[in-house]
């Protein structure tokens, strides 16, 4: 019973770190879109601008 009992532990275990993975990368993506892709800050916008271009984002 153990045995089983460790391998629902280890399910549940990687079940949330994929969670909580999908959802950083969610809240890092909204990041970059919300902050970086709109921001007014001459130095972000510079920073990003080649990369934006190429991925066919708008920035002007």
């Amino acid at each position: 019973m153990s045995v089983q009992n460790n391998a629902a532990t280890q399910v549940v275990s990687v079940k949330s770190a994929s969670a909580v993975q999908s959802l950083l990368a969610v809240f890092f993506g909204l990041f970059i879109i919300g902050f970086v892709g709109f921001s007014h800050i001459e130095a972000v916008h510079d920073a990003a601008h080649d990369t934006r271009h190429a991925n066919a984002f708008p920035c002007h």
